[in-house]
């Protein structure tokens, strides 16, 4: 036999074998019996015509036998196959176990389903974690600003972590807790000298409810004072009070404006219907001289009358100058 028929032969028999193992892995088989796993090789074939890494479930069943924590091989395959991850599954069920807390296999898989990271979750429940809020502003009573500080400790609520609101929804309610009892403060200076009365306040209203966490407590970290808002407000309303007052005055004088203008059209009016009336008067003394009516001497006396009426006239008026001048 020639080399090189050896050497095809030594090849194909090495690809035999490796698939053989691929499709049959006596390894991990004995490392499950040896770990007191049962699964039998045929399951383990059988997983992977199924596209389920036998690795992954088997290392799974051997680290929960060795905790003591009883799995099932088809829930694991089950999860898997739901897009689950086994091995956060299962540490979070050996934790649990350990720290005493009421955590089953369908809980932590619905958990672990709903994207929320189970294991995490369970250590936040044994290890409590502060959160801290931004800068919550809030204006009491008297009007002056404060604004302040708060560290809120909360531990995981397993029971409530699928569907349970997160957080953000926890930072909200804190800080409407927070403004809701620096508004209803008489005095900024009681808040400042208790600032542990904003945190029994904000306790007792229950804001955990309905969330995935469990308020321990809640500390005010830090109080600043801010603005004068009450002065503030007070100025902006006298400017404003200011604003409509001129606005009302400059309505008031428009409207004097106009009546003025109205009585100097209507004084006019007036001036031209007396001018139109004059207009008239030698017109009808004409018509009166053609008819007989008025005389020659008529019309002398009534010009004589007329001067004499104008001469008194001016003499009143130089007499009352005279006396406004004194």
């Amino acid at each position: 036999m020639d080399p090189q028929t050896v050497v095809g032969i030594v090849v194909v028999s090495f690809v035999a074998i490796a698939v053989v193992l691929y499709l049959v892995p006596i390894g991990l088989w004995f490392s499950a019996v040896i770990s007191g796993v049962r699964i039998s090789l045929v399951q383990l074939i059988l997983m992977r015509w199924r596209k389920v890494p036998p690795s992954v479930i088997v290392r799974a069943l051997i680290t929960g036998t060795k905790a003591g924590i009883i799995l099932n091989r088809d829930e694991l395959e089950a999860h898997f196959l739901a897009g689950g991850r086994i091995a956060n599954v299962v540490s979070a069920l050996i934790s649990a176990d350990k720290a005493n807390i009421a955590l089953n296999f369908k809980m932590a898989t619905a958990i672990d389903l709903a994207g929320r990271d189970v294991f995490e979750a369970v250590q936040m429940s044994v290890n409590p974690k502060v959160i801290e809020t931004p800068p919550v502003t809030a204006v009491s009573k008297d009007g002056i600003q404060l604004i302040a500080n708060a560290r809120v400790t909360v531990r995981a609520n397993i029971k409530q972590l699928v569907g349970g609101a997160g957080e953000a929804t926890v930072l909200a309610r804190v800080g409407e807790g927070i403004v809701s009892s620096i508004g209803s403060s008489i005095d900024h200076k009681i808040v400042l000298e208790n600032p542990d009365l904003i945190s029994k306040a904000v306790l007792s209203k229950g804001l955990d409810a309905g969330t995935a966490f469990e308020i321990l407590s809640i500390d005010i970290a830090d109080i600043d004072i801010g603005k004068n808002i009450g002065a503030m407000l007070q100025t902006d309303q006298a400017e404003a009070d200011l604003k409509i007052a001129r606005a009302k005055a400059e309505e008031r004088r428009a409207m004097a404006v106009a009546l003025e203008q109205e009585m100097k059209a209507l004084a006019q009016e007036k001036r031209a219907m007396v001018i139109e009336a004059e207009a008239e008067v030698p017109k009808a003394m004409a018509e009166a001289f053609r008819k007989g009516y008025l005389g020659v001497m008529d019309y002398y006396n009534m010009k004589n009358i007329e001067a004499d009426t104008n001469m008194r006239d001016s003499i009143t008026k130089s007499s009352n100058k005279n006396e406004n001048l004194k």
